[in-house]
């Protein structure tokens, strides 16, 4: 199954490294491809639609929250995890 999730604070491939990483630590998640384009997440994976929460909260935990639902604190978070990204990759 594919989920596609649109996401805030998409700024660069910093972000895109720790997205990914961290959506693929997750068990069942077979591939993670940032879109910068329309700031999106798609994500294939086994299982159904409640993998959805699972997702939403680690991204939201990294400092990117579901569209529309951006926070100052999110932002803060986004731009640490985006440094961490750019570190490992």
């Amino acid at each position: 199954m594919k989920t596609k999730i649109h996401i805030e604070n998409l700024k660069c491939h910093g972000c895109a490294n720790t997205i990914k990483r961290n959506l693929m630590s997750i068990n069942g998640v077979k591939t993670v491809e940032v879109i910068h384009e329309d700031s999106s997440v798609e994500i294939e994976h086994d299982g159904g639609e409640e993998k959805k929460d699972v997702f939403l909260k680690m991204l939201k935990k990294l400092g990117y929250p579901e569209a529309g639902s951006n926070t100052t604190g999110a932002a803060v978070k986004s731009y640490v995890s985006c440094a961490i990204g750019r570190i490992k990759k």
